[in-house]
């Protein structure tokens, strides 16, 4: 065939079909249909031209019938010899499941369901930024029975919780003298960068809803709620549920408030005798002024419920005061002490020791309501102390 005018490009190669190839200039080509109904493109090797000027011609371009007819006639030819391919006999197939391995695949696509709406419930009803996802490749469980979900203390009946708060800084510019952690006789807990900059023991005293400042004032941080992704996740070494960080989080970070059902110490006492038969760790004595209150994230509670211990944890618990300067109610904050790395567990110590200033006059903060019955230890930490209590 003469060289072309110029290589053109026709129709597409999908769909084709290509025979084996000989020294023709018209190479065998993939069958297509475009344009309108019936036509057939045949890719065409101009003689003289490289591989990439090969063009997809109509037939009525074809000026080479005795070619085309060869080509035709082989093609023909070697699909003859094409063959439909015979089913292999399978030996030795499983023609059913055994019934256990039947029952635990309808248990798995149940469970995965119900960890799906689960999932979707939570964070319907959380307030924060971030995500909360739920995953368990571990065993069968599924949603607590008995849990739900909350954004704040919710205080049991009987118990009034009272904002008193009426006033507020006038600052323009909070790290100043007069700002509200200088007025209650502490000073400001976050750096330039938000991050903690005070000592374990010492109070947090954010600005409230009566300041002046806006809300990027740097002395709003637990306010604002968790900022992070996190997931609940099932353990494989028996600890049940816990809680990693899908994010990077840097060092003296906020990452999320302990909230539950504010109840009397009596009450705690209680209940605490139930739950050590469970070998379960909610209560949280209230003890930065006194012991009167006690807060319970068995029923009520947020992502905090499923952290877990650690005798070398992650996290360390602060007091923060912001709305209500009720010193029998100080809000619980979880910090980071260094550096944690996307898909880490998040853990903190449930006996509150070792890195707590225990010179300071609130040395005692946060700590657990006292149990019982000594529970194991599963945290798995060089220093692990064997218990939990």
């Amino acid at each position: 065939m003469a060289p072309p005018r110029a290589p053109r490009r026709g129709g597409g190669e999908g769909g084709a079909w290509r025979a084996p190839t000989r020294a023709w200039r018209l190479r065998p080509p993939p069958r297509w249909r475009a344009g309108q109904e019936g036509t057939e493109y045949y890719l065409v090797k101009w003689k003289g031209w490289p591989e990439s000027s090969n063009t997809w011609e109509p037939q009525k371009n074809l000026k080479c019938p005795l070619l085309l007819q060869n080509f035709l006639s082989d093609k023909n030819e070697y699909l003859s010899r094409v063959k439909e391919g015979k089913a292999l006999k399978v030996r030795n197939h499983v023609k059913a499941l055994k019934p256990a391995v039947a029952d635990y695949i309808v248990r798995k696509a149940k469970q995965r369901i119900a960890l799906q709406r689960w999932k979707e419930e939570l964070n319907r009803k959380k307030n924060h930024r971030g995500m909360i996802l739920v995953e368990n490749t571990v065993d069968l469980e599924g949603p607590p029975l008995d849990f739900y979900y909350i954004n704040e203390y919710k205080p049991a009946p009987g118990i009034n919780v009272i904002n008193g708060i009426t006033t507020g800084c006038e600052c323009s510019d909070c790290p100043a003298e007069k700002c509200c952690p200088k007025e209650a006789g502490f000073i400001l807990a976050y750096n330039k960068k938000k991050k903690l900059k005070i000592q374990p023991g010492l109070p947090i005293y954010e600005c409230n809803s009566f300041c002046r400042c806006g809300p990027d004032c740097p002395n709003r941080i637990v306010q604002k709620g968790t900022q992070y992704s996190l997931c609940i996740f099932r353990t494989n070494n028996g600890r049940g549920w816990g809680v990693k960080t899908l994010q990077k989080i840097k060092t003296n970070s906020f990452v999320m408030e302990y909230v539950g059902e504010v109840i009397t110490s009596e009450e705690a006492e209680r209940r605490g005798q139930l739950y050590d038969n469970q070998g379960n760790t909610y209560l949280f004595d209230l003890d930065y002024d006194s012991d009167e209150f006690t807060v319970d994230a068995a029923r009520y509670g947020n992502v905090s419920h499923f952290v877990n211990h650690s005798c070398d944890p992650n996290l360390q618990v602060f007091n923060v005061f912001i709305d209500n300067l009720d010193l029998r109610l100080p809000r619980i904050a979880l910090f980071s002490t260094r550096t944690i790395k996307a898909g880490e567990e998040l853990t903190f110590d449930y006996q509150m020791k070792g890195s707590i200033d225990l010179t300071s006059d609130s040395a005692d903060g946060l700590s657990p309501s006292r149990k019982r019955i000594r529970t194991v230890c599963k945290c798995g930490a060089v220093c692990c102390r064997g218990y939990l209590n």
